[in-house]
């Protein structure tokens, strides 16, 4: 559990600190077009909006392909598998956003009258000239959410980390260039983001362009098998983005009939700060859905069930966090976009302090929709997706903006989240009978799932004498489970002789504090042992030592498994050996027979 909770640490990190960097560079753009371009291009950037989150729609797609697709990979200990997934996720991403780039770049003027900008007049042009501008970095900003999963999933938290502030600095420079010197307006506006996602993907590459990648590129892998397990295994991810698109379509749409442009701006400034606020939603729903495909893939159901009460806790601590600051910083955050005091500037304030009230739950719908998606119950992310991100907030603003006027449907993200997360918790009770957050219910996990505690062992081990005194315990569990004394032996050995290498050659040589945890389960007359430590990486399958005592260690072991898989992945050596047993009962009649 502690290895667990350290390494949720690490990836939360991570993951909250990429997005607020990735939001932050949507956040100065707004900025920039606020103070030098002018309430109307607010607005214009507003209705762009939707067309700007198909490409995030389409990155995330990928992206959560990827996450549940190679988590599964990895759990399973199939570096090979992982690689096809990496291979072929790189290829369909390049394809697709070239075609999209060029879509857009071609219907531009159409889509800005879809989107709502008339046909003529500077709201029109501005709106056009966004997309346009925008359009042009499709495939870095696509190829650059593709990418991260990977970079999770090899440890690379720091790479990861210096692609998104590049790309915040390049889009910070370039944005002043554009309207100090170039004065290039909405579509200068648009290149600069587009260059700034190049920036990031160019960083991302130094990485899996190197030789200490464990994911490698080959075309040969690139297969419509893997494409399609991939945007099938995404798909949740996009059609929670696609969601996302209708509400904003949506909401300035109804917001210009009631309101005009002013209310529409306002609505910008509430959504650009309000996606800032959801990065913690943004790194709790990505480490859930990699811890939990990967947890789930091994049958681990009390990892699935820390994970949950530790994600619980997470997201009750960051949602009331970030809620403080934006009820405290709402009238600082609406100044910086609408300096001039008025209509405008009041009902960006009072929608902020509103969507703080639903942070909280929208974490807590976050964590479980991607824990969902990772063990696979699709249609069920599916409906919290398109509930949560589009139905019941456009029916909250639509009810209450009946009687509260504009107010009014700025309860569209509290009310929304809040009622999906009581539709999710009403829908555990009726299908388990138990309260949602008790014995881990809110997982929908199989009576049958993985195997029951009484068959299984736990072990945290830190030092040579705690690695003989698990080898015993190891050997009485076993023995106590019906195993015959001579494999009970071999699982021990097992367990101790890898638990002793693990401890003397890898917790010396990183002279930091190192945590090992083993797992031994016996289901199904198949005994699984899984090794997992922080240490650095090193493969005992393939890449045996050639002499001393480790070698003479990891070969014995070896010999005695049936099967064994190991695979490197956010910064941990995880290895699975199975053996098959032979019941005790089983063993005597064979003496008797002799």
């Amino acid at each position: 559990m502690s290895m667990i909770r350290k390494l949720v640490r690490q990836m939360l990190a991570a993951q909250v600190l990429s997005a607020l960097t990735v939001s932050l560079c949507l956040l100065i753009d707004n900025i920039m077009i606020a103070r030098f371009l002018g309430e109307e291009a607010i607005a214009a950037y507003g209705l762009a909006n939707p067309l700007l989150l198909v490409i995030g729609a389409i990155g995330s797609l990928l992206a959560a392909g990827v996450q549940v697709v190679c988590s599964k990979a990895l759990g399973r200990g199939s570096q090979e598998e992982a690689n096809a997934g990496f291979s072929s996720a790189v290829g369909v991403s390049a394809v697709v956003s070239l075609v999209f780039m060029a879509l857009v770049l071609l219907l531009h003027p159409f889509l800005a009258r879809v989107m709502g900008a008339g046909s003529g007049g500077t709201l029109f042009s501005q709106t056009k000239d966004y997309l346009a501008g925008f359009s042009l970095g499709a495939p870095g900003s696509i190829g650059a959410l593709a990418l991260v999963p990977f970079l999770q999933m090899a440890g690379q938290s720091n790479l990861l980390i210096a692609a998104v502030l590049t790309m915040t600095v390049t889009d910070v420079a370039l944005d002043l260039l554009n309207v100090l010197v170039f004065h290039g307006g909405m579509f200068g506006m648009g290149m600069a983001s587009a260059v700034s996602y190049y920036a990031a993907m160019g960083i991302s590459c130094f990485y899996f362009l190197s030789k200490k990648s464990i994911f490698r590129f080959s075309l040969r892998q690139v297969s419509l098998k893997k494409i399609a397990e991939l945007f099938r295994s995404g798909f949740p991810a996009c059609f929670n983005m696609g969601a996302t698109v209708l509400l904003v379509f949506m909401m300035n749409r109804m917001l210009e009939s009631m309101e005009g442009s002013g209310a529409v701006a306002a609505f910008t400034v509430i959504m650009t700060i309000g996606n800032s606020a959801c990065c913690i939603t943004t790194g709790i729903g990505g480490v859930s859905l990699t811890m939990a495909g990967i947890l789930y893939q091994e049958e681990d159901r009390t990892g699935l069930r820390n994970l949950l009460k530790l994600m619980c806790r997470c997201s009750v601590v960051l949602g009331l966090g970030m809620g403080i600051v934006m009820l405290a910083g709402a009238p600082v955050f609406a100044s910086v976009f609408i300096p001039e005091a008025g209509r405008t500037k009041d009902l960006a304030i009072l929608g902020l302090r509103l969507f703080a009230a639903g942070l909280i739950p929208c974490c807590l719908n976050s964590m479980l929709k991607y824990s969902y998606q990772a063990m696979g119950r699709v249609t069920l992310t599916e409906m919290i997706s398109l509930a949560a991100g589009a139905v019941l907030p456009a029916l909250a603003a639509w009810g209450f903006s009946r009687f509260l006027h504009t107010e009014g449907a700025w309860l569209f993200f509290a009310v929304g989240e809040t009622l999906a997360l009581v539709l999710i918790g009403l829908l555990v009770w009726k299908k388990t009978g138990e309260h949602p957050w008790r014995n881990g219910a809110a997982l929908l996990l199989d009576r049958d799932f993985g195997a029951r505690p009484d068959q299984m062992m736990e072990l945290e081990i830190h030092t040579l004498p705690e690695a003989a005194e698990a080898a015993k315990r190891v050997e009485r569990f076993c023995l106590e489970h019906g195993q015959d004394a001579r494999v009970s032996n071999h699982i021990a050995l097992c367990v101790e002789e890898m638990a002793g290498n693990t401890i003397e050659h890898g917790f010396a040589r990183d002279g930091r504090e190192n945590h090992l945890a083993v797992r031994i389960q016996h289901k199904d007359g198949q005994w699984t042992l899984r090794f997992r430590d922080d240490c650095s990486a090193f493969d005992p399958v393939h890449y045996m030592p050639e002499e001393g005592q480790q070698a003479v260690g990891i070969r014995l072991v070896m010999a005695m498994a049936e099967e064994a898989h190991y695979t490197y992945s956010l910064n941990l050596n995880n290895l699975a050996l199975k053996l098959r047993g032979t019941p005790a009962e089983e063993e005597k009649a064979e003496v008797s027979n002799e």
